[in-house]
């Protein structure tokens, strides 16, 4: 299944974030930044976090996050 499939799922996904990869846990065209609460298409998503399992919008946002959190996230 890929995004460009019929029956691929419209709505928020749940993934599970990977180092540089993620796996689809339920099928959506998109996820919502931990930091701002945008929408992130599947095919535009670059930045999250593992520890947190997180994704974010932007440089910007993955910046806000390091900051509040760290590199580990805790």
């Amino acid at each position: 299944m890929n995004i460009f499939d019929k029956a691929y799922a419209s709505g928020e996904a749940q993934l599970r974030y990977l180092d540089a990869d993620f796996v689809v846990l339920k099928p959506g065209r998109f996820v919502r930044c931990a930091i701002t609460g945008e929408s992130i298409p599947l095919d535009a998503l670059n930045y999250w976090n593992v520890d947190r399992q997180e994704a974010y919008a932007n440089a910007a946002a993955a910046l806000e996050a390091f900051e509040r959190y760290g590199l580990s996230g805790q």
